[in-house]
């Protein structure tokens, strides 16, 4: 039955009625770029993950604020670098390592929960008597330094022979109303970026290294069903402050070489 006396209807929620009208993700298709350039330590760049939604946002009858944007946290990671016959370096993220969480925050480091505030974020000040249109966008790669000599070692001599990687994250996009914390899962996307880099430390700076898989990574799934965020995705410590490099010698007990930064 319609309404007869339109000040009798109670007007949709936020919740009900914001739409998301487009969202799209990809990795790009360019391979993993390594440069030899530097003779402490060898760099490599990965494709770049990106992911651009379009939201409707509808009228906002109260005074309410609401920011919409992408949340980010890894759910799983493996990164080694193997020296030969003497051990290995290992970034490691220590409490999901060991399954104390389900997923950690990847945050800028200033804006949590946000994965950053320029394009990641936009913020709805109400009361607002139109629709808005927004567009929150994000992009993440990997661009590290590896040494080329054993990390505890005072010598430099090329010692690193191979590369592995394996980062899986959960990417969300979501509203949050800033006065009561309501948090709306809009969607969700889930990807994970691999590599593995083989290197010869016998050759010349410059032909040292190889990369040997994945020359084109497996694309982001967009979920039908959302997944709910875990409660440490949303708070500090995000994982460039908790992750550890270890050194797992062949023999003998395992050294932290950079302690967490919490």
């Amino acid at each position: 039955m319609g309404c007869i006396h339109s000040i009798r209807c109670k007007p949709k929620s936020f919740r009900d009625s914001i739409i998301v009208l487009e969202v799209n993700t990809c990795i790009d298709s360019n391979p993993t770029s390594i440069d030899e350039s530097n003779s402490m330590v060898l760099r490599y760049r990965t494709p770049h993950f990106r992911a651009h939604a379009q939201i409707l946002v509808p009228p906002v009858a109260g005074q309410e604020t609401w920011t919409i944007g992408w949340i980010q946290a890894c759910n799983h990671m493996e990164f080694y670098n193997t020296y030969g016959n003497k051990g290995m370096s290992s970034w490691e993220l220590p409490d999901l390592r060991d399954g104390k969480i389900q997923a950690i925050s990847d945050s800028d480091g200033v804006n949590y929960p946000w994965y950053g505030n320029t394009t990641e974020t936009c913020t709805v000040v109400g009361p607002t008597k139109k629709d808005s249109k927004f567009t929150v966008s994000m992009n993440d790669n990997f661009y590290p330094s590896v040494t080329w000599g054993v990390p505890v070692s005072d010598s430099n001599v090329p010692q690193l022979s191979s590369i592995r990687r394996d980062q899986s994250f959960t990417t969300w996009l979501v509203a949050i109303n800033q006065a009561t914390s309501e948090t709306l899962v809009l969607q969700t996307i889930r990807w994970r970026m691999r590599l593995h880099i083989k290197v010869d430390p016998e050759k010349p700076l410059g032909n040292r290294a190889v990369l040997n898989e994945p020359v084109a990574q497996e694309q982001p799934q967009v979920l039908g069903k959302n997944e709910p965020i875990p409660p440490n995705a949303m708070v500090k410590p995000n994982a460039n402050d908790a992750q550890v490099l270890m050194w797992r010698p062949k023999s003998g007990d395992p050294v932290v070489v950079i302690p967490p930064k919490y």
